[in-house]
């Protein structure tokens, strides 16, 4: 039984500074003080004779029975919210999906998952649905916390995956690729030495995406070059291969539409074989809705190729 003097604004502060790693930020984001908000803490921590916080030269970091209380708090006040949140859409008749989604899905499988979503019509009521966008670390902790009720991409090599639910769709490789007439065009063999003489579009550190590149650069002993641009953003990543000489370090599905109608050309050189598991990955402490379920199905459709994308199974 949970103990009674346990408050809301307990668990509303803990999450807060869980997400924030910050007391200030925290008492920012729910209008009250920073000394309010340590009081809270305090509180919490002594009604369960454990500490959830230790400082460090970054901020605040969770201790192991923080991580604990956090695995469970954040589903639990999610439902809540749900719940309540429920009530107000039996009276405007929509209700919502929470998406996070990956640069690697956002080309072809959700945009047509969506179109057909919304085509066929969304079943068990109205649902809308909400898109957020980012790299997995972030978006894999907001579906942990609860405030996501899906994330779909490639994931796999990501860290904060192992405690959630992962459903594999199909792999996509990373390809290098430049635009047409491009001096690397149609060279091969191409010595991956060369390479460091032009810019390159890549993922940013500390991302799945990114690690697949420091390996290619491992294996061919490649240096980096200074003139980097690093982003997930794929409509940026587009715009500047197309008007100079960089090299960009592409997800496959981003791609496709824009090798075949040749304003791209892939490197002979590959980054990786097969490439990475796209998926989707859920929060298992949380009970799905219908309409998630059903959202799964539309991807899963997608996915293998009936009536959408055909992606390497």
């Amino acid at each position: 039984m949970l103990n009674a003097r346990i408050k809301l604004r307990h668990l509303q502060a803990f999450l807060e500074v869980a997400r924030h790693r910050s007391f200030v930020r925290a008492a920012e984001r729910l209008a009250i003080t920073q000394p309010g908000m340590s009081k809270t803490i305090r509180e919490l921590e002594e009604i369960l004779g454990a500490g959830l916080f230790e400082r460090t030269p970054q901020g605040v970091a969770l201790t192991q029975a923080g991580l604990t209380l956090l695995r469970h708090a954040g589903p639990a006040l999610r439902a809540l919210e749900e719940g309540v949140g429920a009530i107000d859409d039996t009276h405007r008749g929509t209700r919502w999906l929470r998406v996070g989604a990956l640069s690697t899905v956002e080309s072809r499988l959700l945009p047509e998952a969506l179109r057909r979503w919304h085509a066929e019509g969304a079943p068990h009521g109205e649902v809308g649905v909400n898109v957020v966008t980012g790299p997995s670390a972030f978006l894999l902790s907001r579906l942990r916390r609860g405030e996501l009720d899906l994330v779909v991409g490639r994931m796999t090599e990501a860290r904060e995956i192992h405690d959630l639910a992962f459903e594999h769709l199909y792999y996509e490789r990373l390809l290098l690729v430049v635009r047409s007439n491009h001096p690397l065009a149609g060279v091969d063999p191409l010595p991956a030495e060369v390479l460091a003489a032009y810019p390159w579009v890549l993922p940013p550190p500390q991302t799945t995406l990114r690690q697949q590149v420091d390996s290619f650069c491992v294996r061919h002993a490649l240096q980096l070059p200074s003139r980097l641009l690093e982003t997930l953003s794929l409509p940026l990543s587009r715009g500047y291969t197309l008007v100079s000489d960089a090299i960009w370090v592409a997800p496959e599905e981003a791609v496709t539409d824009a090798l075949a109608r040749g304003e791209l050309d892939e490197l002979s050189l590959a980054l990786e074989r097969q490439g990475g598991s796209v998926g989707l990955c859920r929060n298992a402490s949380l009970q799905p809705s219908l309409a998630l379920e059903a959202f799964c199905e539309t991807l899963r459709e997608v996915a293998t190729g009936d009536g959408g994308i055909t992606p390497r199974l």
